[in-house]
């Protein structure tokens, strides 16, 4: 029977309502290159990658010279630091879920494709920092979600086994990191779903099914 004992979460539309923060950014840094992206294409092609994939995707596919990379990928860092300090918040359904799960005992810890300070920036703003032991960025892996590794650097960290572990995710690239780490998966269609109701009862149905 396997028992809970750790839960990852992702950031980006998990627990911070972030992804239009990124699009919005990263078409700032692209516009004086006329390289804007379509929401249609952010939502479905480069939703949860890292900056720096996503700029290499502009490069194979529509010509973006790659010595234009660093200083694209600096300046939509700068902007999305801007947009997170203006609009970045607290939840009272993230506070009192993050605050509930600590009181039971479960370890928490936060794994996202952003950079770490953008990381330590939104937690700090929403009032969540507190409740993680700590955080892995795309700057501590080699290799960023879809790819696991971000989740099993975090499972190993945490000293648990795989199937002890439940990570909530959102879209396709982190759904795919999680289910290859062999953890549990609960997947989120936004950060309205992120409440404690929905992560006892997915914790409630993994025990008792196993």
């Amino acid at each position: 029977m396997a028992k809970i004992k750790a839960i990852l979460f992702d950031m980006d539309g998990v627990l911070i309502d972030a992804k239009d923060w990124h699009y919005e950014a990263l078409n700032q840094a692209l516009f004086m290159f006329g390289m804007e992206i379509s929401r249609y294409d952010h939502l479905v092609t480069y939703d949860g990658l890292p900056t720096k994939k996503k700029l290499e995707m502009l490069t194979l596919e529509r010509g973006l010279p790659r010595e234009l990379h660093n200083f694209i990928n600096d300046m939509k860092q700068e902007y999305t630091l801007q947009i997170g300090y203006a609009r970045c918040k607290p939840t009272f359904n993230h506070q009192y879920a993050l605050s509930n799960l600590l009181a039971r005992g479960y370890k928490m810890a936060a794994c996202s494709n952003s950079v770490r300070k953008t990381m330590e920036v939104f937690f700090d703003r929403a009032a969540l920092a507190k409740y993680f032991e700590f955080y892995i960025s795309n700057e501590d892996v080699s290799q960023s979600k879809p790819h696991p590794e971000m989740y099993l650097t975090a499972i190993n960290r945490l000293g648990i086994d795989p199937n002890e572990c439940l990570i909530l995710e959102d879209n396709e690239n982190g759904i795919k990191a999680a289910r290859a780490s062999g953890a549990h998966v609960l997947v989120v269609s936004g950060v309205h779903d992120v409440n404690l109701e929905n992560i006892l009862n997915k914790i409630k149905q993994i025990e008792e099914q196993t």
